[in-house]
């Protein structure tokens, strides 16, 4: 089966599809609004600040085309991506509980590359979402529909701490300590993150490619890892420079 036919695609469904990526933008928010702040508070200097910041775009490059190789070639009883949201976020929410908690620079910083690194596990699959369930004529409305809970997520996550020190009686008991409105806002972005893709996963169902794509992808995974990494190194390769 490919996309799901036209009487399939109605608003709940890409609604389901893409409510995970809400959760997904938690993790991004959190991080992008508080990772300086933690970093200070972890006695990094101004000057190193930027290449703290070396992991999301570095895990980015890495982690996304790989991932959309392997992803293309999976088919288990969870689904094509389904298992990628899954072990994704589960990294992801362990990384965002552990991230206020750290009690040296190091320790924040190659967390940062874990969160970075699972985020982009569950995110790069989603995106293939659209294209797996959805006809053409309807990928402009479920890339419209991710970019709504991007939006939403972002605003929120990003907004966490200072909802939680406005509204909440909190108090610190150190002054140079990691504040507990941030701490809590980690901790309920962990709670956001895998619960909305574990939504996606329960509530969205995916099809199986069909008998000749799924012979031909069978085909390639008799071949054995490492010749199957090296074709998907080779393929990636290629697809970098030969994009539009």
């Amino acid at each position: 089966r490919g996309a799901m036919t036209e009487s399939r695609t109605k608003f709940s469904t890409i609604w389901n599809m893409s409510f995970g990526f809400m959760g997904i933008q938690f993790g991004w928010g959190l991080q992008m609004a508080n990772m300086s702040p933690i970093y200070r508070y972890l006695g990094a200097k101004p000057d190193e600040l930027p290449i703290l910041w070396l992991a999301a775009p570095m895990t980015g490059l890495l982690i996304q085309p790989i991932i959309g190789y392997w992803s293309d070639r999976t088919w288990t009883p969870l689904g094509r991506r389904k298992p990628y949201f899954l072990v994704g976020a589960i990294l992801s929410t362990l990384a965002l509980i552990a991230m206020p908690n750290c009690s040296t620079l190091w320790m924040a910083a190659g967390l940062l590359w874990i969160l970075d690194a699972s985020i982009n596990v569950s995110m790069e699959p989603f995106r293939a979402f659209v294209a797996d369930l959805l006809p053409k004529k309807q990928y402009t409305r479920g890339y419209t529909m991710q970019s709504f809970f991007i939006g939403v997520g972002a605003v929120i996550a990003s907004a966490l701490p200072w909802l939680m020190s406005k509204f909440v009686d909190l108090k610190d008991v150190e002054d140079n300590a990691i504040p507990l409105s941030v701490k809590y806002s980690f901790y309920i972005g962990a709670i956001a993150f895998i619960s909305a893709v574990l939504y996606t996963i329960i509530t969205t169902k995916e099809y199986p490619p069909d008998g000749e794509k799924l012979s031909q992808e069978s085909a390639k995974g008799e071949i054995g890892f490492i010749q199957s990494a090296l074709n998907g190194i080779k393929e990636i390769w290629n697809h970098i420079f030969n994009m539009p």
